[in-house]
């Protein structure tokens, strides 16, 4: 692998050599490796092609994930989403210890403590974990889907962005079957607050419950704006925004 310092930046291919991008800066490799026919046939690629299956499932998996939640996900994501949600997904299909290698899927993986345990606490925004933000003690009621924060402090119990007035705070209920893909989300009421010192109690209570088979994943949306006249405006491009799996069920 060597690096281009030419003016004249070229990325694809070109005869024998790969020219790409990677961290800003322009690189170029000589084409080469095992063809995919043979990949896909050789008796010898066994592995390769159950560890693809896998990935790729991996990868499903984690679009099902997104893709159910909607537009809360846009609302508090990184670049790196995609990524990191494929590596807590492979994490959760090995859980699987009854499907042969090549099978093992997150449907039954996630139904295992383990399983459970890897998406617990997921941040969807790297940038705004939710313990780096939010330093008041809440209290979830997995029965209801309920959330409470109770003596809030705004000003002091919560790390805000520059230039915000006010805190957003709601919770999400999903129902989700990764096997089947069917899914069920419910939205709480949403409590928008000044960041100021005056205490406040928080309920945040689904507006119904979910029902289906799968896992229950009960979410916490945390959003800052700016009131200008009246009017909020989110911060960014709504980059310090926090959304968190608070549990899974």
């Amino acid at each position: 692998m060597a690096k281009t310092s030419g003016i004249i930046k070229i990325e694809g291919t070109l005869e024998e050599l790969t020219f790409y991008k990677k961290n800003g800066k322009n690189f170029v490799r000589k084409k080469g490796g095992v063809s995919g026919d043979r990949i896909a046939s050789d008796p010898s690629f066994v592995r390769t092609r159950e560890n693809n299956t896998e990935f790729g499932h991996s990868g499903s998996s984690g679009k099902v994930l997104r893709g159910a939640l909607g537009s809360l996900v846009f609302k508090a994501k990184d670049s790196q989403l995609s990524s990191r949600l494929l590596g807590v997904m492979s994490r959760v299909k090995n859980m699987d210890t009854v499907s042969p290698r090549g099978k093992r899927n997150v449907s039954i993986g996630i139904t295992t403590p383990e399983g459970k345990q890897a998406l617990r606490g997921f941040d969807f925004n790297a940038n705004a974990a939710l313990n780096s933000v939010l330093f008041a003690p809440y209290d979830l009621d997995t029965a209801s889907g309920e959330i409470t924060v109770n003596n809030f402090i705004p000003a002091e119990q919560v790390q805000f962005p520059q230039g915000a007035t006010h805190v957003s705070f709601m919770g999400a209920l999903l129902a989700l079957d990764f096997a089947t893909e069917a899914s069920e989300v419910a939205y709480s009421n949403v409590v928008t607050i000044p960041l100021n010192l005056t205490p406040t109690n928080i309920v945040l209570t689904p507006s119904s419950l979910v029902a289906g088979t799968g896992q229950q994943f009960f979410l916490l949306l945390i959003s800052f704006y700016q009131e200008v006249n009246g009017v909020q405006y989110s911060l960014k491009n709504e980059e310090f925004n926090v959304l968190n799996i608070l549990e899974v069920v």
